[in-house]
């Protein structure tokens, strides 16, 4: 479900954490009614057979292999090539797939940042997110602040990152659900017309395939 009307009133190794002024230090905290739950639910599965030890730990082992930086290469490639641009807002597990990623079968829905449009993306309900793509989402992606604020307040909350959008670029605010995840497209930097593939890589950050940063820009690469 995408908020396209949320603008106005109510609208590498890539692993380099920016800093962020409301951000929550979920690690440190107790642990909630939720994931206590969580726990109690994965506790059960593997009681009742649906799954062993050894399959859950190797599922999570393999969610820690996925990184923004599988990403940043579909990025990337779209930059330089605008027939791929156009497979990946189709259809992205196939574009995906040319460039061997395998993006599961959670779909996941491109949405590119353009002169007139700036795409922000959050989960109101959880933390849905495209994980097969660019990783494990970042604690702030998590927080209550982020998830409400960001549909209320689209503008300020990219603000409180250090991203200003002119006011004459519509902000959307996309809602992932567990059926429907996105990915940002960020514009690309201006100055990069000479650079290849492995250098335009390195520009593309989560940040702002969640759309709440720009692209590095080549001055800051």
């Amino acid at each position: 479900m995408s908020h396209d009307d949320h603008d106005h009133s109510h609208g590498h190794d890539h692993s380099h954490d920016e800093p962020h002024p409301y951000q929550p230090d979920i690690e440190d905290a107790p642990f909630t009614e939720r994931m206590v739950m969580a726990q109690a639910v994965a506790e059960l599965i593997v009681e009742k057979g649906i799954v062993s030890t050894d399959e859950m730990r190797a599922q999570i082992e393999f969610m820690d292999t996925r990184e923004p930086a599988l990403g940043a290469k579909l990025v990337a490639r779209t930059w330089l090539d605008p027939e791929f641009k156009a497979r990946v807002l189709t259809d992205v597990k196939a574009a995906s797939a040319e460039l061997g990623i395998d993006i599961g079968d959670i779909p996941i829905q491109a949405i590119e940042n353009t002169e007139d449009v700036h795409n922000v993306v959050v989960c109101t309900l959880c933390s849905c997110y495209p994980r097969m793509l660019i990783g494990l989402p970042p604690d702030w992606y998590k927080s209550r602040a982020y998830r409400s604020r960001t549909i209320k307040e689209p503008r300020k909350v990219l603000e409180d990152f250090g991203t200003t959008i002119p006011d004459n670029v519509e902000v959307r605010v996309h809602d992932s659900t567990a059926d429907l995840r996105y990915v940002v497209l960020p514009a690309r930097p201006a100055g990069t017309d000479d650079w290849n593939e492995e250098r335009l890589t390195d520009l593309v950050t989560r940040d702002s395939m969640i759309g709440v940063s720009l692209a590095k820009s080549p001055e800051t690469a």
